[in-house]
């Protein structure tokens, strides 16, 4: 038993702990990215209460799934004010937190055009500044609070690109279960479902390693343990706190494994099928345990260790699990066709996240 683990996210926990943000931020000043519904739920209003004086710029108009169109006035408007503040406070799901990872990254021009030709090199750069960022997650499944990943999305030439720098980890993270009261059930199951693949991920993965196994077991027992009572009881902060930090111990798992198989088919599944994330990133996972299995022994002992040694019966589970969720389980139930899923596997194997995955097709 052996393995190395980093993670520099200075982390709080807990009902209430919001209440740490002005001690983190101290006397400096911030730009706030957040949500649409984030003013209507009062949640504006009780960070300027937090931070009276604070906050010298909102950004409220996040998209799910940050797209490139979007993202270039939002860039170029974040910068020409960049002196008047001097950190990034996201507030909501995946895609506020990336939305914000994607705004701290400044280029010598100001413009976002030239951030995205260097991300479309794939290739790592050091930005010639950047702005501090404490993630605060509204939702339990995204993991974004604790990695440096973000997701840029450009539907109208069906790419993505993944923003990854070391300064895009945040300095902070702040995960309070009762900033999540209010997610309805649709988002509470497809960011819980996005959380049990993050820890899933990170088993059937080249990179897994004794530490990321212990949190993504713990984590992988907890979703299957209460996601499906939270669905039908949105309102207990006991089960809130439950997934909140399952989908936290998740993050902190990957978040030194990076993802896998599943990930890099759901992509795909997003950009050209419309799927949300949380379910195009779950919905094979019965499929991708299958193709683990048996590949190597010390993934599989993980593995057994959750699901038992049938490796039939795990994929019955796994499944019952997500259509219990009303989460179907077959690329033909979303449109696509036997032959078609075939070649988006096979594709999806060639992708950086497909690489990390330890088994074949």
């Amino acid at each position: 038993m052996s393995g190395a683990y980093y993670n520099p996210v200075k982390s709080y926990f807990g009902i209430g702990s919001l209440a740490r943000l002005p001690e983190l931020i101290g006397k400096r000043k911030i730009a706030l990215v957040t949500f649409p519904e984030a003013r209507s739920l009062g949640l504006i209003e009780k960070l300027h209460a937090l931070l009276p004086d604070r906050i010298k710029l909102i950004v409220e108009d996040v998209k799910p799934n940050p797209d490139v169109a979007e993202l270039e006035d939002l860039y170029a408007n974040f910068w020409e004010n960049g002196a008047d503040y001097d950190v990034v406070v996201a507030v909501g799901g995946g895609s506020a937190i990336d939305t914000a990872k994607a705004l701290i990254v400044g280029t010598d021009t100001g413009r976002f055009s030239d951030l995205l030709a260097l991300l479309a090199e794939g290739k790592s750069f050091t930005p010639s500044h950047h702005k501090s960022l404490i993630a605060i997650p509204t939702t339990a499944g995204t993991g974004s609070e604790v990695t440096p990943w973000a997701t840029v999305w450009d539907a109208a030439r069906q790419k993505k690109y993944s923003l990854h720098l070391d300064c895009t980890w945040p300095a902070a993270a702040i995960v309070d279960p009762e900033l999540m009261l209010s997610v309805p059930r649709s988002v509470t199951i497809s960011t819980g479902l996005d959380a049990l693949s993050h820890a899933l991920e990170s088993i059937w993965n080249i990179n897994g390693n004794t530490i990321s196994d212990t949190l993504a077991i713990s984590a992988v027992e907890d979703i299957l343990q209460c996601l499906v009572p939270l669905a039908d009881n949105l309102s207990d902060i006991e089960l809130r706190s439950r997934m909140a930090l399952a989908a936290f111990k998740a993050g902190m798992a990957f978040s030194n494994t990076k993802t896998a198989l599943a990930h890099s088919i759901s992509y795909e599944m997003t950009l050209r099928y419309g799927l949300p994330h949380g379910i195009a990133c779950s919905f094979t996972l019965p499929l991708v345990l299958g193709l683990a299995w048996g590949k190597r022994p010390d993934r599989d002992a993980v593995l057994q260790r959750l699901f038992g040694k049938d490796v039939r019966a795990a994929q019955r589970r796994l499944g019952e699990f997500l259509h219990g969720l009303g989460v179907k389980t077959e690329f033909s139930d979303y449109g696509v066709s036997a032959d078609a899923g075939r070649t988006m596997i096979e594709h999806a194997m060639e992708g950086p996240r497909g690489k990390n995955f330890i088994g074949t097709l």
